[in-house]
């Protein structure tokens, strides 16, 4: 099973996703260009992803996501049911 969730769409068109793929067993983040550009989708491991990042939106939503994550512990929900 692949999991899917849009991280930031960018007003050109590129999209990125945080990936889940139960085949791969690690999340990944996949850049997905936009059509004009005639590009192919890149996967990258998160890591990566955020230490060469620079901070644009897409990496500030994935370090939302995670931060939602530790908000969740505390609450005693459980986010991986």
């Amino acid at each position: 099973m692949i999991w899917r969730r849009e991280l930031y769409a960018s007003p050109n068109g590129d999209r990125w996703f945080l990936v889940l793929d139960d085949e791969k067993g690690r999340p990944f983040i996949v850049h997905e260009p936009n059509r004009a550009s005639g590009g192919s989708p890149t996967e990258f491991e998160v890591g990566s992803f955020l230490v060469a990042g620079g901070g644009g939106p897409e990496h500030q939503e994935l370090l939302r996501l995670i931060g939602t994550l530790a908000e969740h512990e505390e609450a005693g929900n459980d986010l991986w049911v």
